[in-house]
């Protein structure tokens, strides 16, 4: 009883750790080496691989100190100032490509040239991805031995499901307290002492030592610098460091010595880019400091036109207020009541601290921190104005190829924005259009779903903001008119759109819920994506001889491709369920933190009814789960807005729960079966790997129809189901 009691409390710990440290990994690595903040999934097939190569090898010899080198060269690279900035560089490089839409571009070299350096670039990737995958191989071996060993499997995987729940919410919680990485790395390093190597004191040193040295990093901030050494920014002071639950805040101030005075203004960089600025657009200021702020433009910056379009507005709506720019400007112009949307609460207290004017403080603004198309679905206030703030996101939402800001700028999102307009409002959208076909997509959805011609100009960058493309909507009518007689503004109007045409040939696709790529021009999967999956097959090779097991599937079977097949279609039905439920339910942490800690719950469900059941027929249940996936093919959620919010999460919950629930059932039952769970278990993390990279898919095809691709694969999976006595 006491050798059980050891080999569950070790896969418990086991899967705790692992699923941590492939949080903390996938967030940390996403922050300085920014392309993985757009290609998330990555790191996470790679810790699948990892441990699914470790699961099959697991009964080679394991040493702690195999997974702490790897994890140390890690950390070294991401604490390092001089490293940081070199991972930084990587991004940069990736833009060469010209297909997927990265903030911060370099200029075009000769053919040769550019080749050269991202044939460099995905050399560095490589390596990272190859240091990543040394450091779960370790534990991927620890949790398949104790697998294969205890002779309960239904109990020893449900623990293994119940540590990676654990897993879950520890980091979750972590970043919900706006912790650092060393922090993070603290946790990571409690757990582990659980495999420590005691007789090796050194090993304690290194955990010391690698945390250290994180909570260093954080004193000494990242210099941004392009490939030929320029710096990208340079500021006068740090003010504000933030590891809030989405990316790295960094908020910075730059003083301008004037004849009249200093003027400071702070500017915020998400993952070390610039990203907005808090400025003061105050009479005062502007009227102190005419060399910054021309004079013919003052009271006319991009925050103030929509007011001066829609003057003295009763409710005004914000949707990324952020840094509170808009708001300072409603404030000025005199808006009654403003309902300001952020759904990043760290930019909020940064906003609240920090910006000159104070419009968080003003009694008249309402704070809402969530997610936009969840506030659009629960809201039945109505608006006279309406601002889409530069909302440009930095990362993607958990496990899929969705930005944050992806689905407010779908034609589902439109629709519900539309029925927020009190009569005679406007909606006024600015966004910083780096590409024709963005500007076109935008113009065109507005068309679509207003049934009207956007009043369109493009906004310079200058002293008042960043600038950016601006499209106005709703009773442009009324706003023709008070532009007509606005003789500042009309001569600002006349003169950017001379100076700024914009090209709207209306040829461009629209974004909607099932494809919500605005940064991709067409359907079709990214370059950068295809390279990404080259490097993931030449890592397997490497690893799979860096093993030194030349027979690694020589013992494949029918049972083996059950649980491959396995894998692969739950990774993408996860994908699906987190997809669907950011549309209903909204796009915040939390709400992706619950739906993942909910799949797992849905599992443990099933173990537990596969427990008590264990004569139930398992044709039945896999045919309701292909079933199932095809159905859920033909459900359109967005038939549920009308509900509130807890009856909404509720029945989405049920709906898109079941295939899971199934397939949890049928996993566990041929776990059951199955001679070697050792090797059952890295088949099924392989296929979850193949899985990860099924998902570049959605770029061509849409999230819909990974449910044919996964009732496909489920289908599949019956077929080869094994039985019991299956050879390893």
């Amino acid at each position: 009883m006491a050798g059980k009691t050891s080999s569950l409390t070790t896969i418990f710990m086991v899967s705790v750790l692992g699923l941590f440290l492939e949080l903390m990994l996938i967030r940390w690595i996403s922050t300085e080496l920014r392309v993985f903040a757009y290609l998330q999934n990555t790191v996470l097939v790679v810790c699948f691989l990892g441990l699914g190569m470790g699961c099959w090898t697991c009964r080679q010899a394991v040493r702690s100190h195999e997974f702490l080198l790897p994890l140390g060269i890690i950390v070294l690279l991401l604490a390092i100032p001089y490293t940081r900035s070199w991972l930084a560089t990587l991004t940069v490089v990736f833009t060469l490509l010209q297909d997927y839409m990265i903030w911060d571009e370099i200029h075009q070299q000769a053919p040769l040239v550019n080749a050269a350096m991202i044939g460099l670039g995905l050399l560095a990737t490589l390596l990272l991805m190859l240091v990543v995958w040394e450091t779960f191989v370790p534990l991927g071996r620890i949790l398949g031995r104790s697998l294969e060993d205890h002779p309960r499997p239904i109990v020893a995987y449900s623990i293994n499901i119940a540590g990676s729940l654990a897993g879950i919410l520890l980091f979750t919680g972590v970043s919900a307290c706006w912790a650092p990485p060393w922090v993070w790395l603290s946790v990571a390093a409690a757990v582990s002492l659980v495999f420590i190597d005691w007789h090796h004191p050194w090993q304690l040193g290194l955990l010391a030592g690698l945390i250290a040295l994180a909570w260093a990093a954080d004193l000494t901030p990242t210099v941004r610098k392009q490939p030929d050494g320029t710096p990208i920014a340079n500021f006068t002071h740090a003010e504000a460091l933030v590891w809030s639950p989405y990316q790295k805040l960094h908020l910075r101030r730059h003083d301008y010595p004037e004849p009249t005075g200093t003027h400071s203004r702070w500017y915020l960089l998400v993952n070390d880019t610039p990203y907005m600025e808090l400025v003061d657009l105050s009479p005062e200021a502007t009227d102190r400091f005419p060399q910054l702020f021309e004079p013919a433009q003052r009271g006319c910056s991009q925050y103030d036109v929509p007011l001066r379009l829609r003057p003295k507005p009763r409710k005004m709506l914000v949707v990324g207020s952020g840094g509170g720019n808009d708001l300072a400007a409603g404030l000025r112009h005199g808006a009654e009541e403003i309902v300001a949307i952020e759904i990043d609460p760290a930019i909020l207290d940064l906003g609240r601290r920090f910006h000159p004017e104070q419009p968080y403080s003003s009694p008249r603004v309402r704070v809402v921190n969530d997610d936009a198309r969840a506030f659009f679905s629960k809201t039945t206030e109505r608006f006279d104005l309406i601002i889409f703030g530069l909302l440009d996101s930095h990362t993607t939402t958990s496990m899929t190829n969705s930005r944050l800001d992806h689905y407010v700028y779908t034609r589902e999102s439109f629709e519900l924005a539309k029925q927020l307009l009190a009569p005679g409002g406007i909606a006024v959208l600015s966004f910083e259009a780096s590409k024709p076909f963005i500007t076109d997509r935008i113009d065109r959805v507005l068309r679509e779903v207003f049934t009207q011609q956007p009043l369109t100009f493009r906004v310079p960058t200058n002293g008042y903001g960043f600038g950016g493309s601006m499209f106005v909507v709703g009773d442009v009518t009324a706003a023709r008119r008070h532009l007509d007689l606005d003789e500042q503004l009309r001569g600002l109007v006349d003169q950017w759109q001379r100076a700024f045409p914009l090209e709207m040939p209306g040829t461009t696709r629209i974004c909607t819920d099932d494809w919500p790529y605005i940064y991709l021009q067409s359907p079709r999967v990214p370059m950068l994506h295809g390279l990404l999956a080259g490097l993931m097959l030449i890592l397997f090779v490497v690893a799979w001889r860096r093993l030194r097991t030349p027979g690694l599937f020589a013992g494949w079977s029918s049972g083996h491709a059950h649980f491959f097949l396995l894998g692969a279609a739950f990774m993408l039905l996860e994908t699906q369920n987190i997809s669907k439920a950011a549309v209903v339910l909204g796009n915040t942490w939390e709400v992706n933190a619950i739906i993942i800690a909910s799949i797992l719950l849905i599992i443990l469900a099933a173990n537990l009814v596969a427990a008590l059941l264990p004569r139930l027929p398992l044709l039945p249940v896999h045919f309701l789960l292909v079933g199932s996936c095809l159905g859920l093919y033909f459900v359109d959620l967005a038939w549920f807005a009308g509900l509130d919010y807890a009856p909404r999460a509720a029945v989405v919950g049920l709906v898109t729960s079941l295939p899971l629930f199934f397939s949890g059932i049928v996993f566990i039952r041929s776990f059951a079966v199955v001679a070697g769970k050792d090797s059952a278990l890295g088949a099924n993390l392989l296929g979850a790997l193949v899985g990860g990279l099924l998902q570049s898919l959605t770029f061509w095809l849409g999230i819909q129809a990974l449910l044919l691709i996964v009732a496909g694969l489920y289908a599949l999976a019956l077929w080869w189901r094994p039985s019991s006595g299956t050879e390893r």
